[in-house]
């Protein structure tokens, strides 16, 4: 067999099967499906200088950007697809940006233009992805992410904390559990002290997802081979893919020009001819060359990402139905057309619902009237209470008023108007806590006005204000109407007035309608406490009945009054100016949506 057939041996045996699902990764990958749940791919992690660039150059048939430093600044997706009918082939893509090229030379400014755009001119990095794709008939069927070299120190130009900034983009790709890391160390050093070989026994301890890939054997100082050799078979630090050993184009050959295909070729007869190394190849062909690399990613992703798609498939259809029942509890948003717009606002349902509450018809949080018939039965114990100190007090002038009030006169002759000023000053003490009772109501009504509001126009700020300080001024004004009619009845009761019917009616129930006592004076306190529960009958009610009636029930009609005024106004693109985080919510949920419903269709149509 000749090294020119050995690829396409290779890529015959899984192509067909291979080659798809690649394909849907990348396009799961390219729809944005990684947010949702993590996806099979292979990160490329290397320390600076481990030979990184060179493997992917190896790899994908191209010439990377090189130099000292970091030289990847943004994560590349490298996406090879082999098709024997295209001679060279690439888009690069990022930020938006699609550039179609068809010249392997332009590949190095084209990544270098699109990491100066991304990460800015100089030497910091991002985190936004670039992705390269190359079609041609001599690359691999292969996909994987080429991450920035790992630092310890900063060079001058580069922020303090480069190397966590870097461990902390590394990290983000192969912390998931599905990913391949592809850890690049030279054959050259003490492999136990590479950072890529610690950073993916963090996240990979027992080695189940790490393959490593031994660069520079030609370096290796003479007699340190055999330790190399055992690296090679697993038996210093095990992992599970296990070793491969690739020799790429050093920096003197890629000084001298010399092309990735004659660097191959010359891979292969530094295998075939090496003293230590050459049994290594064609005997056992597993450890060495980029096909077998190829061939190892393939097989290592394929079977497991094979096993993983129903879950994945039904992972997708869980997180869609969550995603559309998401969406189903927020509105669509408001119509573009004016008159569409006057009728959304009369579905908007916040004036039917105003309505229903001032009818007790709905609840909301709590249940408004029985709230209020607390506070009025508070108010009612208020009278009660007040009732004993004013029996005291009016017995209490009865019996001093031989002593203070008497004149000329016989006894049983007594002036009216000493105990109407009583009856006055005592019933005027109730006035403060029925303006109490008042305030307390106003502030449950429009509480509950408030809330309405807030449910009602919660996706739209500028309505909700509206609402909320129409709500406000209607509750004040009508306070103030309601403090007035207050006022109003107790200036009516200094007129101490009832009907005489009324007043014999509970003189009877006090008894003190009858009897032959000269002394009437002694029949005032009963007749003045027949007089108070009347006063007490008309406040019980009155007080309760005005503040009921305005607070809600007109408060209400106004309200509702008012919001019907809007749907002629001609700032209707204001008032329906909705959150912009709601609408941020409802666009990314709806992105979510599209992204599961396309990624769904393509698992299965494969």
């Amino acid at each position: 067999m000749s090294h020119d057939d050995g690829p396409r041996t290779f890529q015959d045996q899984l192509a067909e099967k291979v080659r798809p699902f690649i394909d849907l990764m990348d396009d799961m990958r390219s729809i944005g499906i990684d947010k949702e749940l993590p996806l099979p791919t292979i990160a490329v992690v290397g320390d600076q200088s481990s030979g990184k660039s060179s493997v992917l150059e190896t790899l994908s048939g191209v010439a990377l950007p090189r130099g000292t430093g970091i030289v990847t600044r943004c994560p590349l997706l490298l996406k090879l697809c082999n098709d024997r009918t295209v001679k060279w082939d690439a888009v690069i893509s990022y930020g938006g940006k699609i550039i179609e090229f068809d010249e392997p030379s332009e590949v190095v400014r084209h990544v270098e233009q699109a990491q100066n755009t991304l990460a800015g001119k100089g030497v910091g990095i991002c985190e936004d992805l670039i992705t390269l794709k190359i079609t041609s008939s001599t690359v691999c069927d292969l996909s994987l992410i080429d991450l920035p070299g790992i630092t310890r120190v900063a060079v001058k130009g580069q922020p303090e904390d480069i190397g966590v900034q870097i461990n902390n983009l590394i990290s983000k790709f192969i912390k998931n559990k599905r990913t391949i890391i592809l850890a690049v160390v030279p054959c050259n050093v003490d492999i136990a002290t590479t950072e890529a070989l610690k950073m993916a026994q963090q996240v990979d301890p027992e080695g189940t997802r790490t393959l490593a890939i031994l660069t520079k054997p030609d370096l290796i100082d003479p007699g340190a081979e055999n330790n190399v050799l055992e690296i090679v078979h697993n038996r210093v630090i095990f992992l599970r893919m296990g070793y491969v050993i690739v020799k790429c184009r050093g920096q003197k050959q890629i000084d001298e020009n010399m092309s990735i295909t004659r660097a191959i070729e010359e891979e292969l007869e530094f295998f075939q001819n090496h003293e230590h190394f050459s049994y290594l190849f064609p005997l056992h062909p597993v450890h060495t060359g980029k096909h077998v690399v190829w061939y190892l990613l393939t097989c290592c992703m394929f079977a497991p990402g094979q096993t993983h798609l129903p879950q994945m498939s039904e992972k997708i259809k869980e997180q869609l139905g969550e995603v559309k029942h998401s969406l189903s509890k927020l509105e669509g948003g408001p119509p573009l057309e004016p008159e569409e717009k006057r009728k959304y606002l009369i579905q908007l349902n916040f004036n039917e619902q105003i309505t229903q509450l001032s009818k007790g018809d709905i609840i909301v949080e709590e249940n408004l009237f029985e709230l209020m018939r607390k506070e009025f039965t508070e108010w009612m114990e208020c009278l009660k209470n007040a009732k004993s100190h004013y029996h005291e007090v009016v017995q209490q002038v009865v019996d001093e008023y031989d002593q203070e009030h008497r004149g000329s006169e016989l006894p049983g002759f007594s002036n009216y108007r000493v105990f109407q000023h009583v009856v006055q000053k005592l019933v005027a003490e109730l006035k403060r806590p029925a303006m109490s009772t008042l305030q307390t109501i106003r502030d449950m009504v429009q509480k509950q006005f408030d809330h309405l509001s807030s449910e009602s126009f919660k996706n739209y700020p500028y309505l909700h204000l509206v609402s909320k300080k129409n709500i406000e001024t209607i509750q004040e004004k009508q306070s103030n109407i309601v403090k007035e009619r207050i006022v109003e009845q107790f200036e009516m009761e200094m007129q101490v007035y009832t009907q005489d019917e009324i007043f014999n009616k509970q003189s009877r129930k006090e008894g003190t309608a009858e009897g032959s006592d000269h002394d009437t004076r002694s029949k005032y306190p009963g007749l003045l406490k027949a007089y108070y529960e009347i006063v007490v009958q008309r406040l019980a009610d009155q007080v309760p009945m005005l503040i009921r009636y305005f607070i809600l029930k007109q408060s209400a009609k106004i309200v509702c009054s008012e919001m019907l005024d809007l749907l002629h106004s001609d700032d209707t693109d204001n008032i329906l100016q909705e959150d912009s985080e709601i609408g941020q919510y409802r666009a990314k949920l709806q992105a979510q949506a599209d992204r599961l419903i396309l990624a769904n269709d393509k698992i299965s149509s494969l």
